[in-house]
C-alpha cells in the first residue's frame, strides 16, 4: 500500500500553488492530497481539527505524511507535537519560520494593516516554537535564493530565502535540514526540492547537496 502524503499551503495562499508538487510526489509512488484552508480568515483550532480529521480517515494507510510550505510547516507541526491517535508518518517543511519570522515581526510592528496581513496565526509565525519533541522525524528544506517580498519589506538577516532566514528554519530536534537554490516561493516549483520531499519521506533523510550558509 502506498504511503500517503497531506500538502499544506503557506500564508496568503491556497490549495493551487501545490499542483507541481502534487505532481512530483505522484510521480514518485505518493498517493497525495492537498489540503486547503484560509490562511488569514480560519482560526489555527479549526484548520488542526480539520487536518486531523483528515489523517484519521486515510488509515490503515501504512504512513500518512505531511509536508508544508512555510506557514503550512508549522501548522503540520503544531498537528503532531502530541499524536498519539494519529497515523503514523513523517514531516517534512519547505522554507518554514520554525524559530519565528523576522519579516511577521516587522508586519505586526507596522500596525493594524500589518497585524491582519498575519491573520489568525500572528502569534505563531513571530513567534514560532522552541524546539520540536514530537515522535515523528521532521525534515527541514530551506531555499538560499534571496529574492522576495520579504526582503523588500524588511531586513531579513544572514542567508534566505526572500522571505525566511536559512537560520530561522534551525529548529533544535530536526531528523535533518537541507539548502536548495530557490527562493520563498520557488520552493513549491523546484524539482531539486521535490526530489528532496521524496528522498525524506522515504528515508528519514535528505540527499547530501552540496550548498552550506
Amino acid at each position: 500500500m502506498s504511503d500517503h502524503v497531506i500538502l499544506l499551503h503557506g500564508l496568503w495562499m491556497r490549495g493551487f500553488s501545490l499542483i507541481m508538487l502534487h505532481r512530483r510526489l505522484m510521480e514518485a509512488g505518493f498517493r497525495v492530497h492537498r489540503f486547503d484552508y484560509m490562511s488569514l480568515a480560519s482560526q489555527q483550532e479549526r484548520v488542526l481539527g480539520r487536518l486531523h480529521g483528515l489523517m484519521k480517515d486515510l488509515t490503515p494507510a501504512t504512513q500518512v505524511h505531511l509536508v508544508g510550505h512555510s506557514l503550512g510547516g508549522l501548522l503540520a507541526l503544531r498537528a503532531c507535537t502530541t499524536d498519539d491517535d494519529l497515523p503514523p508518518g513523517r514531516i517534512v517543511c519547505m522554507g518554514s519560520p520554525v524559530l519565528g519570522s523576522s519579516a511577521a515581526r516587522h508586519l505586526a510592528a507596522m500596525g493594524r494593516g500589518g497585524e491582519a496581513l498575519l491573520g489568525h496565526n500572528r502569534m505563531l509565525l513571530e513567534n514560532g516554537l522552541e524546539q520540536w519533541i514530537g515522535r515523528r522525524e521532521v525534515g527541514m528544506i530551506a531555499g538560499c535564493t534571496p529574492i522576495g517580498l520579504g526582503s523588500m519589506l524588511a531586513h531579513i538577516p544572514g542567508a534566505h530565502d526572500g522571505t525566511v532566514a536559512v537560520a530561522e528554519t534551525r529548529l533544535p530536534g530536526l531528523a535533518d535540514h537541507c539548502l536548495v537554490e530557490a527562493n520563498h516561493t520557488g520552493l513549491l516549483f523546484s524539482p531539486t526540492a521535490a526530489r528532496q520531499v521524496s528522498c525524506f519521506l522515504r528515508t528519514g533523510q535528505f540527499e547530501v547537496l552540496a550548498l552550506s550558509a
